[in-house]
């Protein structure tokens, strides 16, 4: 009774039983179908956004979050670069570091890049020593020119622990038979597996001495590889280093380095959430319907309304009410149970692979176990508020169409 009028018996008309039972059977469509987008939006972002982090977590575990480099020549004063960065509070690691994509001959061949490191150093800003299937990080010392492959660039080149391999680098020497690239024979101390592609096929390590006396660097480097407390300031603690440091460097960082691919993965997840979005439609085009049906089957009680004093402006709201209850309704059913079933959705694939007896996500393609699933509040708000306008844009016109009604001409056949 204290509910304003239009209010009021909107609500009536939601839970009021209908003559006609094909008007409920269609808000019920609609209901169903809103609640449906709605829960399939909100997992299928959330497992977008889970594969976003373990492929950016997975990455990260060998990625530097930024490097500095000298501006064409190798950086000399390295050392200094490392002291200079470890005294800043939000630096966790420094490393130094020697780079140069080579052609690596086994029993076959494959180009990878291959990155000179220092033991000890490499160890605060990577976590390639956790990572090894056979032998250690600690068999690349200097002079013993061996080399650790990745598990699919051992298999590509057809390799294994103990065998030999020959790196061929673009550095040419003068000889008396013209220039020719430099050769070295490395021997494999052992293999690793981060589950990255992009490291475990196309990344070798060695020595940074040895890559140095390949490359006939002296003491140069190409630059250092930072690790920091907070990853999202790496920019900032890059440049900052750069121009303490004093000349021309070359500064990035994990977000720059790795920008196309993190652009590639945000406008999927974008165009994924707009395509789901056209469940939440259907089920706005059939509250259309169910709301047009329902201004046909109410003709004599708007006509009566409009006869006792009330607006049309006002009986527009009665129907803007109960369709808006009835979008509410839905949002609130598929939040709940998109939020039900992104909590349990890895033992619901689980239990799929048991009754079946199949393996939906095998760990030799996707480096995977189960499935990595991030809920976040800032998807599910979006995905309701969407799921609220779609409902309220879709009662304008029924509501519209009822306020129009004129009295007379409804009453005419009653």
């Amino acid at each position: 009774m204290f509910k304003p009028i239009p209010a009021a018996i909107g609500l009536r008309y939601l839970r009021a039983k209908r003559r006609n039972g094909f008007i409920s059977f269609i808000s019920l469509a609609s209901i169903l179908g809103i609640a449906l987008g709605v829960a399939a939006l909100i997992t299928t972002l959330a497992v977008m956004s889970g594969f976003q982090t373990e492929i950016r977590d997975r990455m990260l575990q060998m990625a530097a979050h930024a490097t500095v480099s000298a501006w064409g020549d190798p950086l000399v004063d390295w050392q200094g670069a490392v002291d200079l960065a470890l005294s800043d509070p939000r630096v966790a690691g420094a490393a130094p570091y020697v780079e140069k994509e080579a052609l690596l001959n086994g029993p076959r061949q494959q180009p990878a890049m291959v990155r000179g490191v220092v033991p000890a150093d490499e160890r605060t800003v990577a976590v390639l020593g956790d990572k090894m299937v056979e032998g250690e990080l600690e068999s690349l010392q200097p002079g013993s020119f061996n080399i650790l492959v990745g598990r699919e660039l051992a298999a590509w080149l057809g390799v294994r622990a103990g065998d030999d391999v020959v790196m061929t680098v673009a550095e040419f020497s003068s000889t008396p038979v013209g220039a020719m690239p430099r050769v070295k024979r490395f021997k494999v101390s052992g293999i690793f597996e981060v589950g990255y592609n992009e490291y475990d096929r196309g990344m070798a390590f060695v020595s940074m001495a040895d890559m140095q006396r390949l490359l006939r660097m002296d003491t140069g480097v190409t630059g250092v590889r930072l690790r920091l407390h907070d990853m999202d300031r790496a920019g900032d603690v890059a440049r900052d280093l750069a121009l303490q440091l004093g000349g021309p460097h070359r500064v990035s960082d994990w977000t720059t380095d790795n920008a196309n691919m993190f652009r590639a993965l945000r406008m999927e997840k974008t165009m994924m959430a707009i395509l789901l979005s056209l469940i939440i439609a259907m089920g706005a085009f059939n509250l259309v319907s169910s709301q047009v049906m329902l201004v046909t089957d109410k003709q004599a009680d708007i006509a009566i309304l409009r006869t006792l004093g009330l607006s049309p402006r006002g009986v527009m709201q009665v129907f803007m009410v109960q369709g808006s209850l009835i979008g509410v309704i839905g949002t609130a059913l598929g939040v709940a149970g998109g939020i039900v079933l992104t909590l349990n959705l890895e033992n619901i694939l689980f239990a799929i692979e048991k009754v079946f007896g199949v393996t939906l996500l095998p760990s030799d393609v996707y480096y995977i176990t189960g499935l990595p699933t991030e809920l976040e509040p800032a998807d599910v708000t979006a995905v309701a508020l969407v799921a609220l306008a779609m409902a309220f844009l879709a009662t304008l016109y029924p509501a519209w169409r009822a306020a129009r009604m004129q009295p007379a001409e409804a009453l005419r056949y009653e």
